[in-house]
């Protein structure tokens, strides 16, 4: 007998941490059937991810909003993502994939749909770093942020073009060290002063991917998050990043246990507060 898809977690024993009201997850990716995978883009996991199962997910950890970011599965074909944005509501914000040649009309009826922001990714991704600036001055009327990803031991070489961006942005993914950094190298170093120009944003979200410590601590990762929570917790947010597809669905990371461990980084309630309600809340245009 053929045995069924393995699914993905979507519930489990309850995290230890009592997460604030209106705790928001700032990446998260959904999958359909009746989305199917664009040419250049990575497979769709085979036994999807969609609406229903994200809300046990919210309701398992203890979140209330959430921002959904276009699965590069997807490319540039945004429809998936607003229909979970349509779906969800006013609780949810939307990274959408914007080109150089986006039309005016269409940022105009994403931005009413509850997209606030565009993916840059030059790791997979269908718009990269050169088009970065582009995309960035054609978002700016409407006040939307870029979420940023690229080898972050590349940072060096590219803070002089992360410095021309105008408004906000996200280093995502713990800014995606491949090899993972000490506080006292250079590339720490540009990424403090990346974030004290006042416009950057740190994303603590699948430290899985990168940390070579790995389970159950990352503890390669803690260290870099801790010192940036330390220095700017105003600068500081965070992204579940399920249903985790760098994963094969028996082998992805527990939601509660990793939720717990990079709490575990937090010094405070206050701090808490900020990183999960108040910074994205104030970067995604979600009232407080």
């Amino acid at each position: 007998m053929k045995q069924p898809t393995p699914l993905r977690k979507i519930t489990g024993t309850a995290p230890n941490t009592t997460l604030p009201k209106g705790s928001i997850d700032s990446h998260m990716h959904i999958y359909a059937r009746d989305y199917p995978t664009q040419a250049g883009g990575p497979q769709s996991p085979s036994d999807f991810a969609g609406l229903d199962k994200y809300r046990q997910v919210q309701a398992w950890l203890g979140l209330e909003r959430l921002v959904i970011v276009q699965a590069n599965a997807h490319q540039q074909d945004n429809s998936c993502l607003l229909n979970a944005l349509n779906h969800f509501g006013d609780s949810s914000r939307g990274v959408a994939c914007i080109r150089p040649n986006t039309p005016e009309s269409t940022l105009e009826e994403y931005h009413r749909q509850g997209v606030r922001a565009a993916r840059i990714m030059e790791l997979g991704g269908a718009t990269r770093l050169h088009d970065l600036l582009a995309v960035n001055s054609l978002v700016q009327p409407f006040n939307w942020s870029c979420i940023v990803q690229f080898d972050g031991n590349q940072i060096n070489q590219h803070s002089a073009l992360l410095q021309k961006i105008q408004g906000n942005y996200v280093l995502d993914h713990h800014a995606k060290f491949m090899r993972p950094i000490s506080v006292d190298s250079s590339e720490f170093s540009t990424l403090l002063k990346l974030i004290d120009r006042g416009n950057c944003y740190f994303k603590l979200a699948g430290c899985y991917e990168t940390s070579r410590s790995g389970y159950p601590d990352y503890a390669d990762l803690a260290k870099v998050a801790k010192a940036l929570i330390a220095h700017a917790p105003q600068r500081i947010i965070w992204g579940s990043n399920w249903p985790h597809v760098s994963k094969p669905a028996t082998d992805t990371p527990d939601d509660g246990q990793l939720l717990d461990t990079v709490c575990s980084w937090i010094p405070s309630r206050q701090v808490l507060r900020q990183i999960f309600v108040d910074n994205p809340a104030k970067l995604y245009d979600f009232s407080q």
